[in-house]
C-alpha cells in the first residue's frame, strides 16, 4: 500500500513532471536545475560583495561621517525588518518540507505567509525612505540634512540607498517568483518526485534573507 503522503494534496490524475529531451532522467534534470541556481546565487553574492567592499573602503576614509550617519537610521524598524525576513525564511523552508510530502495546500499557505511578510518588509522600508526624503538625508549631491555636515556623509547615504534599494528590488523579484510557484501549488503539481520549483524559489528567498543579514549590521549597527 503506497504512502498517503505521495498523493496527498492532489486532485484527479497526479501531475507528471516533464523531462526535457536533453536530460537522461528527471533526477538529472533536477540536479542541473539546482546547480544552475547555485551558480546564479553565487553571481548575486558577488554583486552585493562589491557593495560591501565599497562600504568598507569609504568607511576607512570617512569613519566619523559614517558613524554619525549610521545613527540617523531607525534601529527599531531595521530590527523589525530583520525579524520579519528571518521568519519568512522559515516559512519558505517549510514550503519545501510540505512540497516533499505533496501537501500542496500547506505549500500555498507557507508561500502566502512569506509573500505577506515580504510586503510588510517593503512597507517598513517605505516609511524609512519617506523619513530620509523628508529630512534631506539623500545620496550624493542631493544631501541637504543640516544635522550632519561632515566630509563623506553623503557617500554613506549613497551606499545606503544603493544597497537597500537593490535589496528591495530582489525582494520584489522574490515575491514574483514565489507567487508563480504558489500558483503551481494551487494546481497540486508538487509531490515527492516533483518539488524542484519550490526548492529553487526557497533558495532564492534565502539569498534575500542572507543579504539583509549582512546589510543590517553593516548599515545600522557598526
Amino acid at each position: 500500500m503506497q504512502s498517503s503522503s505521495a498523493t496527498a494534496g492532489t486532485a484527479g490524475a497526479p501531475h507528471v513532471p516533464q523531462v526535457a529531451a536533453h536530460f537522461a532522467s528527471l533526477e538529472v534534470q533536477n540536479h542541473a536545475a539546482r546547480l544552475g541556481m547555485w551558480l546564479f546565487l553565487a553571481t548575486e553574492i558577488l554583486l552585493f560583495a562589491g557593495l560591501f567592499v565599497i562600504y568598507a573602503n569609504y568607511r576607512f576614509f570617512f569613519p566619523e561621517a559614517f558613524a554619525a550617519a549610521s545613527r540617523q537610521l531607525d534601529l527599531t524598524m531595521g530590527t523589525i525588518n530583520t525579524l520579519v525576513l528571518i521568519t519568512s525564511s522559515f516559512t519558505a523552508a517549510m514550503a519545501v518540507h510540505y512540497a516533499k510530502e505533496a501537501k500542496n495546500k500547506q505549500v500555498v499557505l507557507m508561500f502566502v505567509l512569506t509573500i505577506l511578510m515580504a510586503c510588510a518588509f517593503l512597507v517598513i522600508k517605505y516609511f524609512e525612505y519617506a523619513h530620509k526624503f523628508h529630512e534631506g538625508q539623500l545620496p550624493g549631491p542631493y544631501y541637504r540634512f543640516e544635522g550632519i555636515q561632515l566630509p563623506g556623509v553623503s557617500m554613506y547615504f549613497t551606499i545606503y540607498f544603493l544597497s537597500t534599494g537593490l535589496h528591495a528590488f530582489h525582494v520584489i523579484i522574490g515575491m514574483a517568483v514565489l507567487a508563480w510557484v504558489t500558483t503551481k501549488a494551487m494546481r497540486n503539481e508538487f509531490s515527492y518526485r516533483n518539488y524542484t520549483a519550490v526548492e529553487l524559489g526557497s533558495m532564492y528567498w534565502h539569498l534575500v534573507d542572507l543579504v539583509w543579514i549582512f546589510l543590517f549590521p553593516m548599515l545600522y549597527l557598526i
